[in-house]
């Protein structure tokens, strides 16, 4: 066991006054939304106005991209259509439409040309954007405004299961020793390490050793590290607020960013963000992604190790040792059980598989 590194919450006092994360999305989510309401047909901000204390500026901002992409379709597709603009659209426009029409929307969105790019969406995609043409006609067809929803004659894309991919504790003792010695980076890849090296290696043990979410990473302030009680407050998916504990490996690799982070110069409005990068900003959710990968290329070339591999790792390697499903949920901020279940049912059914032998019925004589 490592022994613990001592820093005081009282040592953080550097930080200046700014901005949370959270409230810096919501502020830049909120003007995108503004943004894309000046496209929409004038009777969708009835729609958003509704949404107003039930979703999230972000969820709020998915949903108005999935419904412009459904403008976008109707204009591309149908002959009435072709002379529109998406403000031009009325609510008897989509009234008339039938269940044929939403699933041609939804064969359309698996691969479409927009601007002479390709544009392709997983099942996951499809199905969200079904996900959020149901919200909406729901809203016009509840208040009564139109007749018919007929995205309720049109049943959700499947979403087949993927095999977990998460690393093996040799990999994840390769892949923290790598980020630490910088070994087998490139020549290019070594000319920076010496430098990031501290601060890679402790976002990297964090996410690896909590199970965090790389938003929530990213989005953690100085003040949101408790080194007195080994934890750290993350702003979970939804804006709810969670006290997420670590562990004595965690906390030193943090004490010791920590001690770098102290002598950083934060751009304005970032002076409040733990992780910094070169350019003294708070670290973005790609350049984390970027990070994960070239580290990970130095222990497999076969699995494609992303940030979210890592929490799947951490949320594996806490179910085989707890054997808790409801601990794993709770850690990982999961809101229903059976989200952490469809993800680990492999891990479940194996369990069981392991279960069969132990309670015996009657003994050999």
């Amino acid at each position: 066991m490592q022994k613990k590194t001592n820093v005081r919450n009282g040592d953080l006092d550097f930080m200046a006054e700014s901005k949370s994360y959270a409230e810096q999305q919501n502020i830049k989510y909120t003007k995108k939304l503004n943004e894309l309401l000046k496209i929409l047909p004038p009777f969708c901000v009835d729609y958003f106005n509704s949404l107003e204390y039930t979703k999230q500026p972000r969820t709020k901002v998915a949903y108005a991209m999935d419904i412009k992409c459904f403008f976008e379709f109707l204009i591309s597709e149908f002959s009435q259509y072709k002379s529109y603009k998406i403000k031009d659209f009325t609510l008897h426009d989509i009234e008339i439409l039938k269940g044929q029409d939403i699933s041609d929307f939804l064969r359309y969105v698996k691969l479409y040309d927009k601007d002479g790019t390709q544009v392709t969406n997983s099942e996951r995609a499809a199905k969200r954007k079904l996900c959020a043409l149901r919200k909406f006609y729901s809203y016009y067809y509840r208040y009564e405004m139109i007749n018919s929803n007929p995205t309720l004659k049109v049943d959700m894309p499947k979403i087949h299961d993927k095999t977990i991919v998460r690393m093996e504790v040799n990999e994840v003792a390769e892949f923290l020793d790598n980020v630490e010695s910088g070994n087998k980076l490139t020549i290019n890849q070594l000319k920076r390490h010496n430098k990031l090296k501290t601060r890679d290696l402790a976002l990297l043990t964090l996410m690896l050793g909590t199970g965090i979410r790389v938003s929530e990473c990213v989005g953690l302030d100085i003040n949101d590290v408790d080194f007195d009680n080994d934890r750290i407050k993350v702003v979970r998916k939804g804006g709810s607020e969670s006290f997420v504990y670590f562990s004595d490996e965690v906390h030193n690799a943090l004490a010791d960013y920590f001690e770098e982070r102290k002598n950083l110069n934060p751009e304005p409005g970032h002076e409040n963000a733990l992780f910094i990068s070169s350019k003294n900003k708070r670290l973005c959710v790609r350049s984390v992604e970027l990070l994960v990968k070239k580290y990970a290329a130095t222990v497999t070339t076969v699995k494609h190790i992303t940030p979210h591999k890592l929490r799947s790792t951490y949320g594996t390697n806490l179910y085989q040792a707890s054997k808790d499903i409801y601990l794993v949920a709770d850690v990982l901020g999961h809101k229903d059980v059976n989200t952490t279940r469809r993800h680990y049912a492999e891990i479940v059914d194996e369990n069981k598989r392991k279960a069969r032998n132990i309670v015996h019925l009657r003994t050999d004589d």
